[in-house]
Protein backbone atom coordinates (compact mmCIF):
# COMPACT_ATOMS: atom_id res chain seq x y z
CA UNK A 1 0.00 0.00 0.00
CA UNK A 2 1.24 3.37 -1.06
CA UNK A 3 2.46 5.31 2.21
CA UNK A 4 0.27 7.81 3.01
CA UNK A 5 2.60 11.17 4.00
CA UNK A 6 -0.84 13.33 5.05
CA UNK A 7 -1.48 10.83 7.66
CA UNK A 8 2.18 10.92 8.65
CA UNK A 9 2.50 14.88 8.93
CA UNK A 10 -0.52 15.11 10.74
CA UNK A 11 0.58 12.69 13.54
CA UNK A 12 3.79 15.11 13.68
CA UNK A 13 2.02 18.56 13.60
CA UNK A 14 -0.33 17.17 16.61
CA UNK A 15 2.11 16.16 18.40
CA UNK A 16 4.20 19.64 18.14
CA UNK A 17 0.92 21.03 18.63
CA UNK A 18 0.59 19.54 21.84
CA UNK A 19 3.84 20.45 22.94
CA UNK A 20 3.03 24.28 21.94
CA UNK A 21 -0.25 23.56 24.04
CA UNK A 22 1.35 22.44 26.89
CA UNK A 23 3.99 25.55 27.21
CA UNK A 24 1.08 27.86 26.39
CA UNK A 25 -0.35 26.38 30.28
CA UNK A 26 2.79 28.17 31.56
CA UNK A 27 1.76 31.62 30.60
CA UNK A 28 -2.51 31.23 30.38
CA UNK A 29 -4.17 33.26 32.96
CA UNK A 30 -6.45 31.73 35.52
CA UNK A 31 -5.60 28.16 34.73
CA UNK A 32 -3.55 26.03 36.99
CA UNK A 33 -0.87 24.31 36.12
CA UNK A 34 2.46 22.57 37.57
CA UNK A 35 4.31 25.76 37.50
CA UNK A 36 3.08 28.84 36.32
CA UNK A 37 5.59 31.74 34.78
CA UNK A 38 5.22 35.70 36.35
CA UNK A 39 4.62 36.88 32.31
CA UNK A 40 0.43 35.41 32.32
CA UNK A 41 -1.73 36.28 29.70
CA UNK A 42 -5.45 36.57 29.43
CA UNK A 43 -5.33 36.38 25.57
CA UNK A 44 -3.99 33.03 25.16
CA UNK A 45 -7.27 31.49 26.76
CA UNK A 46 -8.87 32.24 23.33
CA UNK A 47 -6.29 30.06 21.07
CA UNK A 48 -6.22 27.82 23.82
CA UNK A 49 -10.27 26.98 24.13
CA UNK A 50 -10.05 26.93 20.32
CA UNK A 51 -7.92 23.77 20.36
CA UNK A 52 -8.68 22.43 23.85
CA UNK A 53 -11.91 20.18 23.09
CA UNK A 54 -10.36 18.28 19.40
CA UNK A 55 -6.31 18.30 20.23
CA UNK A 56 -6.74 15.03 22.30
CA UNK A 57 -9.49 13.22 19.93
CA UNK A 58 -6.92 14.36 17.35
CA UNK A 59 -4.08 12.23 18.53
CA UNK A 60 -6.64 9.00 19.30
CA UNK A 61 -8.55 9.75 16.09
CA UNK A 62 -4.66 9.45 13.99
CA UNK A 63 -3.81 6.77 15.67
CA UNK A 64 -6.52 4.85 14.18
CA UNK A 65 -6.18 5.83 10.94
CA UNK A 66 -2.43 4.29 10.83
CA UNK A 67 -3.26 1.05 12.41
CA UNK A 68 -6.09 0.65 9.98
CA UNK A 69 -3.52 1.39 7.00
CA UNK A 70 -1.06 -1.13 8.80
CA UNK A 71 -3.56 -4.17 8.59
CA UNK A 72 -3.15 -5.31 11.63
CA UNK A 73 -5.64 -8.33 10.60
CA UNK A 74 -2.48 -9.66 8.84
CA UNK A 75 -0.59 -10.87 12.06
CA UNK A 76 -2.73 -9.74 14.79
CA UNK A 77 -0.51 -11.57 17.64
CA UNK A 78 2.29 -10.33 16.14
CA UNK A 79 1.00 -6.51 15.88
CA UNK A 80 0.03 -6.28 19.40
CA UNK A 81 3.44 -7.59 20.69
CA UNK A 82 4.89 -4.53 18.39
CA UNK A 83 2.89 -2.20 19.45
CA UNK A 84 3.09 -3.38 23.12
CA UNK A 85 6.45 -2.77 22.40
CA UNK A 86 6.19 0.83 21.08
CA UNK A 87 3.72 2.00 23.78
CA UNK A 88 4.08 0.03 26.85
CA UNK A 89 7.70 -0.38 27.35
CA UNK A 90 8.48 3.48 26.82
CA UNK A 91 5.28 4.19 29.11
CA UNK A 92 6.98 2.48 31.89
CA UNK A 93 10.33 3.99 30.95
CA UNK A 94 8.86 7.32 31.23
CA UNK A 95 7.24 6.80 34.41
CA UNK A 96 10.37 5.61 36.45
CA UNK A 97 12.74 8.17 34.46
CA UNK A 98 11.31 11.13 32.66
CA UNK A 99 8.25 11.81 34.49
CA UNK A 100 9.81 12.36 37.92
CA UNK A 101 11.50 15.30 36.87
CA UNK A 102 8.57 17.46 36.70
CA UNK A 103 6.83 16.71 40.18
CA UNK A 104 10.63 17.50 41.57
CA UNK A 105 10.58 21.08 39.53
CA UNK A 106 7.19 21.36 41.01
CA UNK A 107 7.92 20.54 44.53
CA UNK A 108 10.92 22.14 44.91
CA UNK A 109 9.60 25.70 43.12
CA UNK A 110 6.51 25.43 45.63
CA UNK A 111 8.68 24.81 48.18
CA UNK A 112 7.40 21.07 49.24
CA UNK A 113 10.45 19.66 48.66
CA UNK A 114 13.87 20.39 49.53
CA UNK A 115 16.65 20.55 46.93
CA UNK A 116 18.24 16.50 46.20
CA UNK A 117 17.25 15.07 43.03
CA UNK A 118 18.55 11.57 44.03
CA UNK A 119 16.85 11.84 47.26
CA UNK A 120 13.49 12.65 45.91
CA UNK A 121 14.29 9.86 43.35
CA UNK A 122 14.45 7.01 45.78
CA UNK A 123 11.00 8.47 47.22
CA UNK A 124 9.35 8.57 44.01
CA UNK A 125 10.52 5.11 43.30
CA UNK A 126 9.10 3.80 46.62
CA UNK A 127 12.72 2.89 48.25
CA UNK A 128 12.22 5.76 51.24
CA UNK A 129 9.35 7.43 52.50
CA UNK A 130 8.77 11.14 51.44
CA UNK A 131 9.07 14.09 54.15
CA UNK A 132 6.15 14.59 56.48
CA UNK A 133 3.93 17.16 55.67
CA UNK A 134 3.54 16.78 51.52
CA UNK A 135 0.22 16.09 50.37
CA UNK A 136 -0.72 12.50 50.27
CA UNK A 137 -0.24 11.20 46.68
CA UNK A 138 0.79 14.33 45.24
CA UNK A 139 4.30 13.12 44.46
CA UNK A 140 4.26 9.30 44.19
CA UNK A 141 4.69 7.29 41.07
CA UNK A 142 2.35 8.19 37.77
CA UNK A 143 2.22 8.62 33.97
CA UNK A 144 1.14 11.75 34.44
CA UNK A 145 1.01 13.45 30.72
CA UNK A 146 2.16 10.04 29.79
CA UNK A 147 -1.10 9.12 29.93
CA UNK A 148 -1.79 9.13 26.47
CA UNK A 149 0.49 6.11 25.88
CA UNK A 150 -1.54 4.25 28.21
CA UNK A 151 -4.53 4.65 27.32
CA UNK A 152 -3.68 4.14 23.31
CA UNK A 153 -2.12 1.12 24.35
CA UNK A 154 -5.00 -0.34 26.05
CA UNK A 155 -7.35 0.81 22.92
CA UNK A 156 -4.87 -0.84 20.86
CA UNK A 157 -5.30 -4.62 22.43
CA UNK A 158 -8.92 -4.12 22.83
CA UNK A 159 -8.55 -3.59 18.99
CA UNK A 160 -6.72 -6.11 18.29
CA UNK A 161 -8.79 -8.30 20.39
CA UNK A 162 -12.07 -6.98 17.90
CA UNK A 163 -10.30 -7.78 14.68
CA UNK A 164 -11.81 -11.36 13.82
CA UNK A 165 -15.40 -9.39 14.18
CA UNK A 166 -14.22 -6.42 12.85
CA UNK A 167 -12.65 -8.47 9.82
CA UNK A 168 -15.45 -10.91 9.51
CA UNK A 169 -18.23 -10.81 6.66
CA UNK A 170 -20.73 -8.75 8.90
CA UNK A 171 -17.86 -6.36 9.89
CA UNK A 172 -17.09 -5.67 6.58
CA UNK A 173 -19.93 -4.73 4.93
CA UNK A 174 -20.36 -2.66 8.48
CA UNK A 175 -17.04 -0.95 7.70
CA UNK A 176 -18.49 -0.71 3.69
CA UNK A 177 -21.59 0.92 4.77
CA UNK A 178 -19.35 3.65 7.02
CA UNK A 179 -17.31 3.95 4.15
CA UNK A 180 -20.80 5.20 2.09
CA UNK A 181 -21.57 7.81 4.31
CA UNK A 182 -21.88 11.11 2.58
CA UNK A 183 -23.04 15.16 2.50
CA UNK A 184 -24.43 15.47 6.07
CA UNK A 185 -24.59 11.52 6.82
CA UNK A 186 -20.33 11.60 7.32
CA UNK A 187 -21.02 14.78 9.60
CA UNK A 188 -23.88 14.07 11.59
CA UNK A 189 -24.33 10.34 12.10
CA UNK A 190 -21.05 9.89 13.49
CA UNK A 191 -20.80 12.79 15.77
CA UNK A 192 -24.37 10.98 17.22
CA UNK A 193 -22.15 8.79 19.70
CA UNK A 194 -20.22 11.69 20.96
CA UNK A 195 -22.94 13.92 21.39
CA UNK A 196 -24.39 11.27 23.71
CA UNK A 197 -21.37 10.77 25.48
CA UNK A 198 -21.16 13.86 26.22
CA UNK A 199 -24.79 14.13 28.14
CA UNK A 200 -24.71 10.88 29.25
CA UNK A 201 -21.31 10.20 30.93
CA UNK A 202 -19.89 13.94 31.30
CA UNK A 203 -22.23 14.82 33.60
CA UNK A 204 -21.98 11.68 35.89
CA UNK A 205 -18.29 10.92 35.82
CA UNK A 206 -16.52 14.45 35.01
CA UNK A 207 -13.09 15.00 34.67
CA UNK A 208 -11.31 11.52 36.33
CA UNK A 209 -7.76 13.34 36.20
CA UNK A 210 -6.63 10.63 33.58
CA UNK A 211 -7.60 7.67 35.91
CA UNK A 212 -8.15 5.05 33.69
CA UNK A 213 -10.42 2.84 35.59
CA UNK A 214 -12.90 5.75 36.35
CA UNK A 215 -12.50 7.83 33.10
CA UNK A 216 -15.44 6.94 31.40
CA UNK A 217 -15.87 10.08 29.82
CA UNK A 218 -13.21 10.15 28.21
CA UNK A 219 -12.59 6.72 27.49
CA UNK A 220 -15.85 6.76 25.51
CA UNK A 221 -14.49 9.79 23.72
CA UNK A 222 -11.26 8.65 22.69
CA UNK A 223 -11.95 5.05 21.94
CA UNK A 224 -14.67 6.10 19.92
CA UNK A 225 -12.53 8.35 17.62
CA UNK A 226 -10.33 5.65 17.38
CA UNK A 227 -12.21 3.41 16.26
CA UNK A 228 -13.67 5.56 13.85
CA UNK A 229 -9.75 5.98 12.32
CA UNK A 230 -9.76 2.43 12.05
CA UNK A 231 -12.72 2.02 10.44
CA UNK A 232 -12.30 4.80 7.66
CA UNK A 233 -9.23 4.31 6.80
CA UNK A 234 -8.63 1.78 4.16
CA UNK A 235 -12.02 3.74 2.78
CA UNK A 236 -11.06 5.57 -0.52
CA UNK A 237 -14.57 6.83 -0.43
CA UNK A 238 -14.20 8.43 2.65
CA UNK A 239 -10.97 10.45 1.68
CA UNK A 240 -12.69 11.64 -1.84
CA UNK A 241 -15.73 12.42 0.37
CA UNK A 242 -13.43 14.75 2.52
CA UNK A 243 -11.68 16.20 -0.44
CA UNK A 244 -14.81 17.21 -1.92
CA UNK A 245 -15.93 18.59 1.80
CA UNK A 246 -13.22 20.41 2.51
CA UNK A 247 -13.99 23.86 2.05
CA UNK A 248 -18.13 23.47 3.45
CA UNK A 249 -16.24 21.37 6.50
CA UNK A 250 -13.76 24.55 6.98
CA UNK A 251 -16.29 27.10 7.23
CA UNK A 252 -19.19 24.85 9.30
CA UNK A 253 -15.94 24.18 11.84
CA UNK A 254 -14.97 28.16 12.06
CA UNK A 255 -18.69 29.00 12.66
CA UNK A 256 -19.55 26.57 15.71
CA UNK A 257 -16.00 27.67 16.99
CA UNK A 258 -16.95 31.15 16.92
CA UNK A 259 -20.43 29.98 18.87
CA UNK A 260 -18.99 27.87 21.08
CA UNK A 261 -15.74 29.55 22.38
CA UNK A 262 -17.42 32.96 23.38
CA UNK A 263 -20.22 30.44 25.85
CA UNK A 264 -17.13 28.78 27.34
CA UNK A 265 -15.90 31.92 28.42
CA UNK A 266 -19.10 33.22 29.08
CA UNK A 267 -19.92 34.05 32.99
CA UNK A 268 -23.67 33.54 32.43
CA UNK A 269 -25.29 30.39 34.21
CA UNK A 270 -27.16 28.32 32.09
CA UNK A 271 -29.76 26.11 32.57
CA UNK A 272 -29.85 22.45 32.00
CA UNK A 273 -31.39 22.58 28.56
CA UNK A 274 -28.38 24.95 27.76
CA UNK A 275 -26.16 22.79 28.85
CA UNK A 276 -27.68 19.71 26.71
CA UNK A 277 -27.26 22.35 24.12
CA UNK A 278 -24.04 23.27 24.48
CA UNK A 279 -22.97 19.60 24.65
CA UNK A 280 -24.29 18.69 21.26
CA UNK A 281 -22.73 21.89 19.81
CA UNK A 282 -19.33 20.73 21.21
CA UNK A 283 -20.29 17.01 19.72
CA UNK A 284 -20.52 18.02 16.54
CA UNK A 285 -18.04 20.71 16.63
CA UNK A 286 -15.12 18.65 17.65
CA UNK A 287 -16.42 15.90 15.10
CA UNK A 288 -16.18 18.59 12.06
CA UNK A 289 -13.37 19.98 12.88
CA UNK A 290 -11.80 16.74 12.74
CA UNK A 291 -13.28 15.72 9.24
CA UNK A 292 -11.76 19.67 8.23
CA UNK A 293 -8.53 18.95 9.47
CA UNK A 294 -8.37 15.28 7.69
CA UNK A 295 -9.85 16.85 4.40
CA UNK A 296 -7.09 19.87 4.54
CA UNK A 297 -3.92 17.52 5.57
CA UNK A 298 -5.22 15.05 2.43
CA UNK A 299 -5.44 18.24 0.38
CA UNK A 300 -1.81 19.74 1.35
CA UNK A 301 0.15 17.26 3.05
CA UNK A 302 0.31 13.92 1.41
CA UNK A 303 3.57 14.60 -0.39
CA UNK A 304 6.84 12.96 0.60
CA UNK A 305 8.37 16.35 2.25
CA UNK A 306 12.11 16.01 3.28
CA UNK A 307 11.68 16.70 6.89
CA UNK A 308 9.14 13.86 7.27
CA UNK A 309 11.16 10.41 7.51
CA UNK A 310 13.09 12.08 10.63
CA UNK A 311 10.34 13.86 12.12
CA UNK A 312 7.75 10.44 11.40
CA UNK A 313 10.71 8.71 13.66
CA UNK A 314 11.21 11.14 15.88
CA UNK A 315 7.38 11.10 17.18
CA UNK A 316 7.11 7.17 16.89
CA UNK A 317 10.06 5.62 16.02
CA UNK A 318 9.94 2.17 14.02
CA UNK A 319 7.01 3.38 11.60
Amino acid sequence: MQRRHDIDALRVLALVSLIAYHCGMLYVTEWEWHLKSSYLQDWLQWPMLAMNRWRMPLLFLVSGLAIGLFQPWRAPARFALARTWRLFVPLVFGMLVTVPIQPYCEGVANGDLAPGFWNFMLSYWGVQPFPPGLEPGRYDLTWNHLWFLAYLWIYTLVLTALLPLLESGPGRRAQSWAGALRGWKLVLLPALPLVLWLNVLLPSFGDADRNFVDDWFRNAEYFTVFFYGYVFARSAGFWDELLRLRRPLLWAALAMLLVYVPLLKSDLEFPEPALVAMRCLRGLFVWTTLLAILAWSRHVLNRPFRWLPYASEAVFPGT
